[in-house]
């Protein structure tokens, strides 16, 4: 027969592997997050945290469920079935906002930093050739494709128009998801659109249609994609929505050091182009390394004066009343903890 010490020690073992067990199995399930995306290669950051390691180094784990636009994940942000969400802005959030739902903007997604349009105005090439359209100013009752209404699409194609002495209303705006808009050139159902990548690079190689500007040339820095956070992970897990955002930090600089000459074709590009072809949906690497590729701050932040913009739009032509504002929507403060905590960004310190 064992001694009692032997056996209250092995007592004491079975005990504490036990409670250590159900302790990790509670908070694994407690610190599981819910991240939508679209599924693009603007979702890059998101993705590269999660495949370096950068979530687990924080204590998170993340389950990403896509969605087809942003517009469409604003009601799971807002009843909290997802924690973090990404995409493009829209009237719908300020309006979700207005109803007390404070799901709030904490970040850069994607932006058209000089030589980084990965947004583009495009036209029909017969259309071009023909010399029918040679700039924005000819698209005067044209059929012109956006992804949506009621988001900031809408706002760049305004800012666009109104530069070339046109309104909003003097286009045939059509909506059509960016890959739809690709058989609409083919049937010539539409005769130019403010298309992304990779849709853009697919459009210019296949002949079907030609670039009249890059966004990044008509609205440097334009803040076409964010991050949002949804107000039950704000209140309910305040120390996990700032440990998400130093993965996320961390992960937008390992980023921003693959970009080189509006590509990935920097150091990080064979690390960066592999995660993006095992978790977006283009499972090409060689379309990866050909389209222009979005840019990202590497400190998280969000270029204001852009979002201003797309919030006087959605004022002025009736799709919010104005009563919230950008600033009640934006909440910098996770950004800025995690740069302090992270330290000063250097291009190339990730590379490896």
């Amino acid at each position: 027969m064992a001694p009692t010490h032997t056996v209250r020690r092995h007592w004491f073992v079975a005990a504490l592997t036990i409670a250590s067990a159900l302790g990790l199995a509670g908070r694994a399930g407690a610190q599981e997050l819910t991240v939508g995306t679209i599924g693009a290669a603007s979702d890059a950051p998101l993705f590269i945290a999660d495949a370096m390691g950068y979530y687990g180094e924080q204590g998170l784990k993340v389950k990403f469920i896509r969605f087809d636009s942003a517009a469409k994940m604003i009601p799971s942000l807002g009843s909290g079935e997802v924690d973090v969400g990404s995409g493009a802005t829209s009237a719908g959030l300020y309006n979700a906002v207005k109803r007390g739902i404070n799901i709030k903007i904490v970040a850069d997604k994607a932006r058209n930093a000089p030589g980084y349009g990965f947004e583009a105005i495009l036209a029909r090439s017969d259309l071009v050739d023909s010399g029918k359209i040679k700039s924005v100013k000819d698209l005067k009752g044209m059929k012109v494709a956006m992804s949506a209404n009621g988001n900031s699409e809408n706002a760049i194609m305004n800012y666009a128009l109104t530069k070339s002495g046109l309104t909003y209303n003097d286009i045939d705006q059509v909506f059509l998801g960016f890959p739809n808009q690709i058989a609409a050139y083919a049937n010539k159902g539409i005769d130019a659109s403010l298309t992304v990548e990779p849709t853009t690079t697919e459009l210019l190689q296949s002949g079907a249609a030609k670039k009249l500007v890059g966004i990044d040339e008509l609205i440097p820095d334009c803040q076409t994609a964010v991050v949002f956070y949804s107000p039950k992970f704000v209140q309910d897990q305040p120390d996990n929505a700032k440990k998400f955002m130093v993965a996320l930090v961390k992960a937008m600089r390992f980023y921003n050091d693959a970009l080189k000459d509006g590509h990935i074709a920097g150091p990080n590009a064979d690390q960066v182009v592999k995660i993006l072809t095992e978790y977006s949906f283009i499972k090409d690497p060689a379309v990866h390394r050909a389209i222009i590729s979005q840019a990202v701050d590497p400190d998280g932040k969000l270029d204001m004066a852009s979002l201003q913009m797309f919030w006087q739009f959605f004022k002025d032509t009736k799709q919010i009343d104005g009563s919230v504002k950008v600033d009640d929507v934006v909440d910098l403060s996770y950004v800025h903890e995690a740069s302090q905590q992270l330290g000063r960004y250097v291009k190339g310190a990730t590379a490896h």
